[in-house]
C-alpha cells in the first residue's frame, strides 16, 4: 500500500448523491441501491437517473412518481438512512438550459445536472467529434466557448445541486465553470465512474472556494458509495480532502 492509498484508507464517505437505477440504464432496482448504501454505513443515497431529455435512456417523465412512490415505501423499510428522489438532469443550449420542467423539478428532493451525448441542442455532434478525435478542443475555440456558456447558463438559471463530471465529453472552461458554482453554491462533482474532473482539472478548480463533492455515479448497485479512486486523484492533486463535503476521517 502507498502513502496515498494510505490517506484514502482513513476516509469514509458519508452520502452518495449520484446513483442510478434500472428506471435509466443502471443494472440494479432503486431497492438495490439502498441496500448497498445501507451495508456501507452511508447516511444518505440519492436515486438520480438520466433526464428526460436523454434519446436512449432518460427517464421516462411518467414513471417520476412510480420511483417516488417506491422510495417512500423504502424509507419505512430502511429508517436509517435517507433516500433522495432526484434526477441526473441534461444540460442544453437553450433555455432552460437542463431537461426538466419547473413541475417535474418540484417532485424532486436534489436536482443534479451534467453534459452527455445523446441529447438534442447541446452540440452533440461537434462535441463527439472532438471528444474522440481532438479537434475544437483549444482554449480558444468556439466549442469551448459554447459549452462553457451552457453550463453557466444552466447554474444560473437552475437550482442545481451537484454539476456532475464537469470537463466529461468535450472542452470546457473549468475555471469560469468553477467561479459560477461558488456564485450559485453548486457542489463540483469528483466522479468515480468518469476521469473527471481529472487531476488538472481538479486544480484549477480548487483555486476558488468551491464545494467538491465525490459521487460514485453508480450504474451497478455494488459501486454505490464508491469514493477511493476520485479521493486518490483529489489527493494527487494537492487538494485537502476537508474541501470534499461527503467524505470524513475514520
Amino acid at each position: 500500500m502507498d502513502n496515498l492509498d494510505k490517506i484514502v484508507s482513513q476516509y469514509r464517505m458519508i452520502y452518495d448523491h449520484h446513483t442510478h437505477t434500472t428506471f435509466s440504464h443502471g443494472k440494479g432496482s432503486i431497492e438495490d441501491n439502498v441496500k448497498v448504501a445501507v451495508e456501507k454505513g452511508l447516511k444518505s443515497i440519492a436515486i438520480t437517473d438520466h433526464g428526460p431529455g436523454h434519446l436512449t435512456y432518460g427517464i421516462d417523465r411518467n414513471k417520476i412518481k412510480v420511483m417516488r412512490d417506491e422510495i417512500e415505501r423504502l424509507k419505512l423499510v430502511y429508517p436509517q438512512i435517507e433516500i433522495l428522489l432526484g434526477v441526473e438532469a441534461n444540460t442544453l443550449r437553450v433555455a432552460p438550459y437542463i431537461d426538466l420542467t419547473e413541475d417535474e423539478k418540484k417532485d424532486l428532493d436534489i436536482v443534479l445536472a451534467g453534459y452527455h451525448f445523446g441529447i438534442l441542442r447541446a452540440g452533440m455532434v461537434p462535441n463527439y467529434i472532438s471528444n474522440h478525435t481532438g479537434l475544437f478542443a483549444g482554449d480558444s475555440s468556439s466549442l469551448k466557448v459554447a459549452n462553457t456558456a451552457m453550463i453557466l447558463n444552466a447554474l444560473y438559471e437552475n437550482d442545481i445541486a451537484i454539476l456532475t463530471h464537469p470537463g466529461d465529453k468535450g472542452p470546457f472552461d473549468i475555471e469560469d465553470i468553477a467561479k459560477a458554482c461558488v456564485d450559485t453554491n453548486t457542489m463540483i462533482e469528483i466522479n468515480a465512474k468518469h476521469k473527471h474532473l481529472t487531476i488538472d482539472e481538479i486544480k484549477l478548480a480548487s483555486k476558488y472556494d468551491v464545494k467538491f463533492v465525490i459521487g460514485s455515479d453508480a450504474h451497478i448497485s455494488s459501486k454505490v458509495g464508491s469514493f477511493e479512486e476520485p479521493l486518490k486523484r483529489a489527493l494527487e492533486a494537492g487538494l485537502d480532502p476537508e474541501r470534499i463535503v461527503n467524505i470524513e476521517k475514520i
